[in-house]
């Protein structure tokens, strides 16, 4: 580098105009002659007033001099070596000593790793680009690395600099990334990107990859290790790499954090599985607040494990900024939500989560995003992640904008998310959000506002792929997970492998199961044996899809009333209804999901801003309703019957449908051992039958294993004074039969007991 740079060059430098500002500032070896070297070393320092190099391996200390702008200063050096010096810098009355971050040259990011991020299949690029802590020539700092392509200029902004965007400019690599060291910074680091474009224009965006932010309303990156937490669920995570879940039990405790309990700073949280004595939205102290991780590990595991769930999944944690948004409105996808702690507390709640037999499940939004300024909206100045045209980039319905999931870049920073998520956190599964949103180019959208693909048609391509990548990426990565579409259409074969031209799910809820079951379930039970077809028609497909049975938060908001408030009657027909509805559904083919409050029959809808009513548990119809719970889980787990072949024809055969004057159905559940089966009967209405004969396969004694109308659980206790014999009785195209009385609103499940003999 020639000693004499020119005016325009530090013009260039000075305006934050230069790509690649290490050709200017930092060292440069001007010369070398035999046993020495000449070097100038350049350093801006917008608000210095005086600067030196110190050489401490020399010991020396070298005035730096500002030829060409007050705050551009150089010096050059004659030594054989010198490595890491120093600058002193003078700031009116203050003086400080730090490492020049332009003579740190190397770069973590290889042209293998561009290369595979711009093919869209680098699948850890997060332990690329965003902020790590890293060593530089034996110095300690954090390196730096954005995408930002399109970005005329990139600096680092934070507390270490002022925010001032001039101090940390950044040099773009390959014309795809942005990259700088900063030495000696650290973790707890809060940094911003400045991003400039080609107007000139100023951006001040949060790191698309940045691993914590800032409590809202702030929307700084903190700089965060996520390899210091020590796990111990390794043997849970052993277990599931070697177990296929399809076959095994799965009832889901879907919940919203931040709504479930709040506490106070005087008032620890209670182990809510035994305590009654709840504090809630209405009578909480003023300095409520969010339950922290740790404190939600004390609480929410013991009350979830006494109900028997086999899984929490959480409302969407990552960054978000709106807590009414429920967290689906996402701006950092690898950031969990400094709402309730730190990345290592989250660590640490699903840790305890392993360590009691739970696993966990994440929402996560991969369909669209939020136009918030610090967000991935309009990143580097131009449409970077999401389409520039709004007929393909917008859901105007939802205000949000749609990734562009053509572009490989993008394809790849989703991809590697959903792995992150399993790889960093040892999540057991992922919810993808609003599937049928992505599937679909007119979804919510009129004519003339959509655009057709390449063969005319509304699928979107682009997103299929995707979706197709993202799934056989995790399956590979880790076999035993689950990743489940919400999906509300007859898109076919969501939940195959991509090889048989699935679109690599291996779980779909099943909308269209809640959605009759809710219809049914609000009649008058008079008017249920008009709408039999209701309570049947589900199983005509049951094992087209491996189904999850969804009753989730979307059905208790917006006017929809709670469950309890959806079904008619008195009292005592509500509660009796629910417990109908619920056992119906434990005994129908597929997992199980429900979400907070339905548990103990919560009369309001979900409120995000209040806890639940816990103040209900101190009425017996409400602890009853969650007793009921407790042993319905605890049912559906010891009978293999129940779980093992849900996805298969063989595992469901009715014995009776068509009994809808009586709105009666019977059907049976069979296990992989075929000798193991279940009989349920159903009855929908309120009027009890005594003399009810149901056909069985064989014969011999069988017990009342479980009876929705149970008085302990505020039912009228009608039954089977603990089972039936069967009698020698063609019925129902079976050999055999029982003769039962069916309680009102009530669910039977009998199985027979094959070591009792008649004698």
């Amino acid at each position: 580098m020639p000693s004499n740079i020119t005016s325009q060059q530090v013009e260039q430098i000075v305006n934050n105009l230069h790509h690649d500002p290490f050709e200017i500032l930092g060292i440069h070896l001007l010369s070398q002659e035999e046993g020495e070297k000449t070097y100038v070393i350049r350093a801006y320092l917008p608000k210095a007033s005086e600067a030196y190099v110190i050489a401490p391996e020399l010991r020396e200390e070298y005035k730096m001099r500002s030829h060409h702008h007050p705050n551009f200063f150089e010096c050059e050096i004659k030594t054989e070596e010198l490595n890491n010096y120093q600058l002193k810098i003078k700031q009116g009355d203050q003086e400080k000593v730090i490492y020049d971050p332009y003579q740190f040259k190397s770069s973590t990011i290889t042209d293998y790793d561009l290369y595979l991020f711009q093919e869209g299949n680098h699948h850890r690029i997060y332990e690329k680009l965003g902020a790590h802590v890293i060593e530089q020539n034996g110095v300690k700092g954090v390196y730096f690395a954005v995408w930002a392509p399109n970005a005329r200029n990139v600096s680092i902004l934070g507390d270490f600099n002022s925010w001032d965007g001039r101090e940390h400019q950044m040099r773009k690599i390959n014309n795809i990334v942005w990259e700088l060291f900063i030495p000696e910074l650290d973790i707890g680091t809060h940094y911003k990107y400045e991003i400039k474009n080609w107007e000139g224009h100023i951006y001040e965006k949060s790191d698309p990859f940045g691993f914590s932010q800032e409590v809202r309303p702030k929307t700084a990156s903190i700089v965060a290790d996520l390899d210091t937490y020590q796990w111990h669920d390794q043997q849970w995570l052993e277990k599931r790499r070697n177990t296929d879940p399809l076959n095994q039990p799965i009832s889901v405790y879907e919940l919203h954090i931040g709504s479930w309990l709040h506490t106070s700073k005087e008032q620890p949280p209670k182990n809510y599985g035994q305590q009654t004595e709840i504090v809630t939205a209405s009578d909480a102290k003023p300095d409520a607040r969010f339950l922290t991780y740790y404190e939600l590990a004390e609480s929410l595991i013991p009350y979830v494990k006494e109900l028997g769930y086999t899984h929490i999944e959480l409302l969407p944690i990552a960054e978000h900024p709106f807590d009414g948004s429920w967290g689906y409105q996402v701006t950092g996808y690898y950031a969990p939500t400094s709402r309730y702690g730190s990345p290592e507390d989250l660590m640490y709640f699903i840790d305890q989560c392993h360590l009691h037999g739970i696993g966990v499940i994440v929402d996560w939004v991969p369909g669209h995003f939020p136009k918030d300024g610090h967000g991935l909206a309009f990143f580097d100045g131009t449409h970077l992640f999401e389409h520039g045209d709004p007929r393909k980039g917008e859901h105007k319905g939802w205000g949000t904008l749609v990734f562009n999931y053509g572009r490989n870049e993008v394809r790849n920073f989703l991809v590697a998310n959903a792995l992150f998520w399993f790889d960093k956190y040892h999540i057991d599964g992922i919810r993808v959000d609003a599937v049928a949103s992505m599937l679909y180019l007119d979804y919510d959208r009129e004519d003339g506002q959509w655009v057709a693909n390449d063969y005319g048609g509304r699928e979107n391509i682009e997103a299929v792929e995707f979706l197709r990548q993202v799934n056989g990426t995790i399956f590979n990565y880790f076999p035993g997970i689950l990743s489940i579409a919400e999906e509300s259409t007859s898109w076919a074969m969501v939940s195959r492998p991509p090889y048989m031209g699935g679109l690599g799910f291996n779980m779909k809820w099943n909308m269209g199961w809640m959605h009759d079951m809710l219809d049914y379930f609000a009649m008058d039970p008079w008017f249920r044996q008009f709408h039999q077809n209701s309570v049947t028609f589900s199983m005509w497909y049951h094992h087209s899809e491996n189904y999850m049975l969804a009753l989730s938060h979307d059905e208790i908001v917006h006017g929809k009333s709670n469950m309890i408030g959806k079904v008619p009657g008195d009292e005592w027909q509500k509660f009796a209804n629910l417990r109908s509805l619920f056992s119906y559904m434990f005994a129908h083919p597929g997992k199980k999901t429900m979400f907070m409050s339905m548990e103990f029959g919560q009369w309001t809808e979900w409120n995000v801003w209040k806890d639940l009513e816990w103040h209900l548990l101190n009425y017996q119809s409400h602890r009853q309703l969650k007793g009921f719970f407790a042993n319905l889980n605890d049912i559906y787990k010891s009978e293999p019957a129940l779980y093992e072949r849900d996805f298969e024809e063989e595992g469901f055969q009715w014995i009776d449908c068509s009994d809808s004057r009586h709105s009666v159905v019977s059907f049976i559940r069979r296990a992989k051992n075929a000798d193991d089966f279940i009989v349920v009967v159903c009855n929908f209405t309120p009027q009890p039958h005594s003399h009810y004969r149901v056909g069985v396969p064989e014969a011999g004694f069988y017990s009342e294993i479980f009876n929705s109308d149970s008085k302990d659980y505020g039912g009228s206790n009608m039954g089977n004074l603990g089972g039936k014999w069967t009698d020698e009785w063609f019925f129902h195209d079976y050999p055999y039969s029982l003769d039962l009385c069916l309680p009102p609103l009530g669910v039977l499940m009998l199985k027979l007991d094959r070591d009792k003999s008649a004698d």
